[in-house]
């Protein structure tokens, strides 16, 4: 479903009825659309991450830093770019889906993202020692935002693409979502590497 619409237009009556089950069946085991939403979204992470593995795996260690910088940044939003429901999921945790869940369902889901954020910590810092355990912590939170927020911005509404065509002086506020990300990312991982003294 999510690749037909966004996560914003998904409801609860739809998802029964695709599956086939009452609504008060789907909700025996899931008591939400959020919930239904978080644990794909941990599902869709878990993949990503694998994914992000195989890509990082492939950057040689003697490589120079700053290829491997360019590189990191370039398996991290390749690979994102490939999971457009991840990306979607993403773009709503904070506003829409962890929103009407319980603590239980807050907590099984913050657990399976904190087993997720120590992977791609273990990863960065593989890829990139210069920044250390420390920095790939400091640099993963944003970039997964930043992933987020140009996600949202890089699919506009039909009434923003018609404004975009309309006027062309507003243009330059339209974003393509790898090559923003890209450049949001090299610049926010430039900083979390060590300057020469």
């Amino acid at each position: 479903m999510l690749a037909e619409m966004p996560v914003a237009e998904l409801s609860l009556n739809e998802l029964s009825r695709r599956v086939g089950l009452a609504k008060s069946n789907v909700l025996k085991y899931f008591e939400s659309r959020e919930a239904v939403l978080l644990e794909l979204s941990s599902a869709q992470l878990a993949a990503w991450v694998d994914d992000l593995q195989a890509a990082l795996a492939a950057i040689p260690a003697e490589a120079p830093v700053d290829e491997r910088a360019e590189r990191l940044v370039d398996a991290v939003v390749s690979s994102l770019a490939a999971r457009p429901v991840l990306c979607d999921l993403i773009s709503t945790q904070a506003s829409v889906l962890e929103r009407n869940i319980s603590t239980e369902t807050a907590l099984a889901f913050k657990r399976a993202a904190a087993v997720g954020y120590e992977r791609m910590i273990v990863l960065v810092a593989r890829a990139l020692p210069e920044i250390g355990t420390d920095g790939a912590a400091r640099f993963i939170p944003p970039a997964s935002m930043l992933a987020g927020a140009v996600w949202t911005h890089a699919h506009p509404t039909p009434a923003l693409l018609a404004a975009f065509e309309a006027d062309p002086s507003i243009s330059a506020l339209r974003m393509e979502f790898e090559p923003t990300l890209r450049q949001h990312l090299t610049t926010l991982l430039d900083g979390a590497l060590p300057r020469p003294s």
